[in-house]
């Protein structure tokens, strides 16, 4: 689909399913066009600390052993060789694996014997229209995500780790999974506050002068609105699903800070219901605002229209030419001195009693 923005046109992602019909489950297919795979590793026992790049996959076995909490953030999905050490080194679902690679996914929880897999979609920066998947396994030791490619709203919980602010470092890693969980909802929260200005600005410009950019506009607002509303609505039965559920890999105490992201999903999925009536609203009362402009143009055209007939039936009636004296139905105007101030006088007394009459029944 095609969306029109800043004056250009662009396409929103095309996300399909890249396993045939057919195919085993649990088959890995990974997109030729994926960004290449960047593995880091942040690992933490209380003041200790530990980040960096890792080349080779066996090197985590060694953090595991050293550190309490490893975390493990894959960027890029393009190296299936790396991908797939993974998922033997810490036991992975091929089930699950195959919903990491294939990035259409919903929000969602799965339940394996050694793992919880969780997906979220984070906002793509400030446009509610590009979204990107973010895949997590919880494990005892260690939590491992996975994202589509570099950038994302973490950048201040990596600093909280690093200067060792905050209970992140002396939690494990289920309240590790609510932080972060937490920054993708709350990233929602700035898209939402633009696209609440952005509806009021159209509101008033609505009211001050009609154009057909703003036509334009709500239509894209709308588009916003309703991409918001498909990533973010299945994130409050994810986070419902971590709150209720008994798993022996999330805490009590987290579970606590789980239904504070969860009332965070729920005003933003109110939010995004308030603002999608809104611009329906906004949108019936352009095309209200249309049809009743039309109807003051068109108001006034029959009025001129009304006043004209009469003149028209006039100066119809004394341009006939009849001017045979010796008729009994002659017209003496014809050779009148005053003849043409006559008519004259007549259709302005004609126009101006009909303006009289339109002012005192209140139609202009």
């Amino acid at each position: 689909m095609k969306i029109k923005k800043n004056g250009k046109l662009r396409r929103t992602q095309n996300q399909r399913r890249r396993s045939k019909p057919g195919s085993a489950p649990g088959s890995m297919v990974v997109d030729p066009n994926a960004n290449p795979t960047v593995i880091r590793v942040m690992a933490f026992s209380g003041a200790d600390f530990m980040e960096k790049e890792i080349q080779d996959v066996d090197e985590i076995r060694a953090i595991r052993i050293a550190y309490r909490t490893v975390w493990i953030d894959v960027t890029g999905l393009g190296s299936e060789a790396k991908l797939s050490s993974l998922a033997a080194l810490l036991d992975l679902h091929p089930l699950a694996m195959e919903d990491v690679v294939n990035v259409h996914q919903r929000a969602k929880v799965d339940d394996f014997d050694n793992s919880v897999f969780v997906v979220a979609r984070m906002i793509d920066g400030e446009d509610a229209l590009q979204t990107e998947q973010l895949s997590f396994f919880l494990t005892n030791q260690v939590l491992l995500s996975f994202q589509e490619r570099p950038g994302d709203c973490w950048a201040p919980l990596r600093q909280r780790i690093r200067t060792h602010r905050g209970k992140i470092c002396d939690s494990g890693v289920d309240y590790l999974l609510y932080a972060l969980l937490d920054a993708v909802v709350d990233s929602y929260f700035p898209v939402m506050e633009s696209i609440a200005e952005q509806v009021d600005e159209v509101e008033a410009e609505i009211i001050e002068n009609l154009s057909p950019a703003q036509m334009r506009h709500i239509h894209h607002l709308r588009g916003q609105l309703l991409s918001l509303r498909r990533s973010i609505r299945p994130h409050r039965e994810m986070i419902n699903e971590l709150v209720r559920d008994s798993n022996p890999h999330i805490s009590p105490e987290t579970r606590v800070h789980l239904r504070d992201c969860y009332d965070h999903v729920v005003q933003v999925v109110d939010a995004v219901d308030t603002y999608r009536e809104l611009t329906s609203d906004m949108r019936d009362f352009y095309l209200s605002s249309v049809s009743n402009s039309m109807n003051e143009v068109m108001k006034v055209l029959t009025i001129i229209s009304t006043i004209f007939i009469p003149l028209s039936f006039i100066a119809g009636v004394y341009g006939m030419n009849f001017s045979d004296d010796a008729s009994p139905w002659n017209m003496p105007e014809l050779k009148w001195y005053f003849g043409y101030p006559f008519s004259l006088a007549l259709m302005a007394t004609v126009a101006v009693g009909l303006l009289f009459y339109f002012r005192a029944r209140r139609w202009i």
